[in-house]
């Protein structure tokens, strides 16, 4: 095995990526990159280095005949750092351009879900036969938002690793991907601030109206026009939401780091569960009540509630293993 192989496999077997050998030896990660495909060999100071960083001699990392010994058998072995998984430059462009499909597909999907409520809220100003319709309309906005969520899931199957493994990056990809988030930060500023302005002044069709003209057709109105607006800030909200977390995940930063993302693995049960109650708390008010209207506000307040949910099951977990 010659130099090169011996650096890639040493440093796959610490779990790090060439930018974190490449700091810890004190080189660029191009230097990195071209030892591990031949095209240079570090220096002796880096080779001892590494000698003492991968707990190898240098006999093994100089001589191609040498071979790695065997560790001594231990009682217990834990591994204390999770195995990576290589992406290629291919994977990380075609995973951008499918995250940018799917945040717009689940963004339009929850905002159809907000305007679901506005059909009942217009036919009910009409005849009892018409207004029976307004069901009918409620459930094909769902059905539509719930047939989005399903076919955006599936074509973003194949992606799942990248949020859920730690990954190692091929050479070029945090310069591409961090380029693209510089690019995209002003868009992302500006609909986050016009989403949340839509979702304040959604409250201001309903009090005009109320004010100007008091009537059972100027309220629903307002209500309608209400909805419309919630479902408008949060379109935008979500949809520049997933399109930056895109990026967050394929440079493992903000909520996608390793130590995250092993925890995240240990609370998925609990976040399943979680929603699994929240939707069924919503379903059975709203069809008990038939008050569609309101119980939307269910899911707003479990999502500012997830992450106490998560911190408690976490303190709970942590109390269990000492």
């Amino acid at each position: 095995m010659i130099l090169a192989d011996k650096i890639i496999a040493l440093r796959k077997k610490e779990g790090l990526s060439q930018e974190e050998l490449a700091d810890k030896l004190g080189v660029s990660r191009q230097s990195v990159s071209k030892w591990e495909m031949a095209q240079s060999t570090p220096d002796l100071n880096r080779i001892l280095k590494m000698s003492e960083l991968f707990g190898v001699s240098t006999d093994y990392l100089l001589k191609e005949d040498a071979e790695l010994p065997e560790p001594a058998p231990t009682e217990e072995q834990p591994e204390t750092v999770p195995p990576l998984t290589h992406v290629s430059l291919k994977e990380a462009n075609d995973f951008l351009r499918s995250n940018q499909r799917h945040a717009f597909l689940v963004a339009l999907g929850v905002a159809l879900c907000i305007v679901s409520v506005t059909p009942p809220l217009c036919l009910d100003l009409f005849s009892p036969a018409i207004a029976n319709l307004s069901v009918v309309f409620l459930f094909l906005f769902i059905a539509a938002a719930v047939g989005l969520f399903i076919f955006s899931g599936i074509s973003m199957k194949r992606f799942d690793y990248l949020s859920e493994h730690c990954i190692d990056t091929e050479y070029g990809i945090d310069g591409m991907v961090k380029e693209k988030k510089k690019r995209y930060q002003p868009r992302h500023t500006v609909m986050l601030i016009v989403g949340v302005m839509l979702c304040i002044l959604s409250v201001v069709p309903p009090i005009v109206c109320s004010s100007l003209v008091s009537s059972a057709f100027t309220d629903r109105l307002g209500a309608v026009l209400l909805f419309v607006l919630i479902a408008a800030g949060v379109f935008l909200l979500v949809n520049t939401g997933i399109i930056m977390s895109g990026f967050h995940i394929l440079l493992e930063e903000e909520g996608f780091s390793r130590e995250e993302k092993q925890n995240a693995a240990r609370m998925k049960p609990v976040s399943a569960a979680y929603w699994l109650i929240i939707t069924a708390l919503y379903l059975g008010y709203s069809f008990i009540t038939w008050s569609w209207e309101r119980s939307w506000i269910i899911w707003p307040v479990a999502a500012v509630c997830f992450p106490v949910v998560i911190l408690i099951a976490k303190a709970i977990r942590n109390k269990a293993a000492k």
